[in-house]
């Protein structure tokens, strides 16, 4: 009994930071240790928490526990430093580094999102390939900006709106990352989300450091004409601080912003900065008439299927859970029906998924009939009403967040971090979790689901669709002309006299239908490029996390941080470190 009380007092000591500081005052060390002992109380009390899951995730903390020491030890001015200076080009910019701002705990006693990132990331770090310095190196958040600027509102009165903008990692140039407009919005999320970016780029081979932004407010209450001023200043404190611009950061929508606020940082950042004859590629997810691409709305969605797709063509992965290959006739729940969920439903009914529940922030849908929901009708639906429930094609609860723990052969969590926790791991009945959204899943809540053989397709690789086509994007704007406008009309013309050489080939007035014809000639559109791209990219990374976890004996998650992590301290290795 003491033995196991000392190991959960160590995790609650590791939980609570101790580990990862060695220069906390001794009002913030007595803070973190009464939150570390509290969570040792939940645990000791059994309260959400089962015996298995809590000794492997104890196992977890004691190899980060290691690595946070032995990297402490090691470089004491990379992690005990609280500030940063920001490289040289990036301007004269001060900000906070790894130090936490806030110290909020997670739902149901689970980590809160970044320490969550920590510990995914401690997981991996401890068998990875790399030095303790360097690995404390890529684990640091470089740079974490945060502004606050006045907003006249349409009734006169004026308000404060806060502003964040985190830089990850440096180690590729730009930085890449979101901006969402939430009211939940924090310099934790952002550090987590910027985090995750930097992973997710590395995974799939995207050259760009990670960053995230996030203006906290309720897009909702907002009118367009006010959201519009606070995206403009935004943007302007930004450029102001040497944040953005298509060589230092870029940005992209994220959850609550969308193709008009990328437009209004475009024109913004143009006005300020006339002579960047690169301006358009400050930021991505545009629409098409201001620099856009073809096929960025739905390229998170793409992504996702194509992850799946290969997953469930895979016979020996899939008969150790009891199922057979392909999408076709698989049961498939879904949260989220904003851009991520919906193209992935698209995708997902196309190839004959069933879709027999999604789960919206204000209410869900719970199909009647054994075909699942009729996605095309619910489209319709949700285009003319702007909501998914009362759809008459199928059952609207008012509950949604039940929606997860219905049975299904796959859970897609499409909407925001930890909706798969501790208090409701246990009750999820899916054979696969697959992470369209970014952190959905907490450490404690994976123990419990891998305990019961759910396997988990994690966010490092099936959300980096949308960065992949986001790097089309931006390259796009660089060269200044749209993929396939040099090579559609010659592909054509080259695949025309092939189809004449054959008809005089095979002779006797043979000629094939103008149906065969036109497919056949038809030259490569913009997003014909992307879509081959995207795929290209999503199965190269499968396989690559695949082998991965096979070789390592490791699950998919921790194959996913091991590759970033070596892809990123191989950058580090090859082109050393300034100055």
């Amino acid at each position: 009994m003491f033995l196991s009380l000392l190991s959960a007092v160590h995790l609650g000591c590791i939980h609570a930071g101790w580990l990862c500081s060695s220069d906390c005052e001794a009002s913030e060390l007595l803070k973190r240790f009464q939150r570390g002992m509290a969570m040792v109380m939940r645990m000791m009390s059994g309260s959400s928490y089962s015996a298995r899951p809590f000794a492997r995730l104890c196992a977890v903390v004691d190899a980060r526990a290691q690595f946070s020491t032995a990297a402490v030890s090691s470089v004491t001015t990379t992690t005990v430093s609280k500030s940063v200076t920001l490289p040289v080009g990036h301007g004269n910019v001060v900000a906070h580094a790894s130090g936490r701002m806030t110290d909020t705990t997670g739902a149901n006693g689970d980590p809160t999102f970044l320490e969550s990132v920590d510990i995914y990331f401690d997981k991996a770090a401890a068998i990875a390939a790399t030095t303790p310095d360097i690995l404390a190196q890529i684990k640091a958040c470089n740079n974490i900006l945060k502004v606050q600027f006045p907003l006249k509102c349409a009734n006169g009165t004026v308000e404060l709106i806060e502003a964040y903008r985190a830089q990850h990692s440096h180690h590729r140039l730009p930085v890449k990352g979101g901006i969402r407009m939430a009211p939940n919005v924090d310099a934790d999320e952002t550090m987590a989300l910027a985090a995750l970016m930097t992973f997710k780029c590395a995974v799939v081979d995207v050259p760009f450091g990670g960053a995230k932004g996030g203006i906290k407010i309720d897009p909702t209450k907002y009118s367009a004409n006010e959201k519009e001023a606070i995206i403009r200043r935004y943007t302007s404190e930004l450029v102001r601080k040497n944040f953005i611009g298509p060589s230092i950061d870029v940005p992209a929508p994220d959850y609550g912003t969308g193709p008009q606020e990328m437009a209004w940082i475009k024109d913004t950042f143009e006005h300020l900065q006339p002579n960047d004859i690169n301006g358009s590629a400050c930021v991505t997810g545009k629409p098409l008439e201001e620099g856009g691409i073809d096929g960025r709305q739905e390229a998170t969605g793409l992504g996702v299927y194509f992850c799946l797709r290969e997953f469930l063509n895979d016979e020996a992965l899939v008969a150790k859970l009891g199922l057979t290959t392909g999408i076709k006739g698989k049961t498939f729940i879904v949260q989220g029906f904003g851009n991520v969920g919906r193209h992935t439903i698209d995708s997902i009914y196309g190839a004959g998924g069933k879709i027999i529940a999604i789960a919206e922030v204000d209410g869900g849908l719970v199909a009647e009939c054994e075909d699942g929901i009729d996605i095309p009708g619910l489209k319709a639906y949700y285009k003319k009403k702007g909501t998914i429930t009362g759809y008459p094609g199928a059952k609207t609860v008012k509950f949604a967040q039940g929606i997860l723990e219905l049975p299904c052969d796959v859970l897609i969590p499409a909407a925001l971090e930890t909706q798969i926790h501790s208090g409701n791991a246990g009750n999820i009945k899916a054979k696969i979790v697959a992470e369209a959204a970014n952190g959905p899943v907490t450490p404690l809540a994976e123990t419990m689901l891998e305990d019961n053989d759910v396997v988990i397709l994690p966010d490092l690789l099936l959300n980096a669709g949308g960065v992949t086509v986001s790097y089309f994007e931006w390259l796009k704007n660089l060269n200044h002309i749209h993929f396939g406008r040099m090579s559609r009309r010659m592909e054509e013309r080259g695949k025309t006299a092939l189809i004449d050489a054959l008809e005089n080939q095979f002779g006797n007035g043979h000629r094939f239908s103008d149906e065969v014809r036109s497919q056949v000639v038809k030259g490569n559109t913009e997003v014909d490029f992307v879509w081959s791209g995207l795929e290209e990219t999503m199965l190269l990374s499968w396989e690559n996390v695949k082998r991965t976890s096979q070789g390592r004996n490791c699950n998919y998650r921790t194959a996913a941080y091991l590759i970033a992590i070596e892809r990123i301290a191989t950058c580090y290795r090859v082109s050393g470190i300034f100055p």
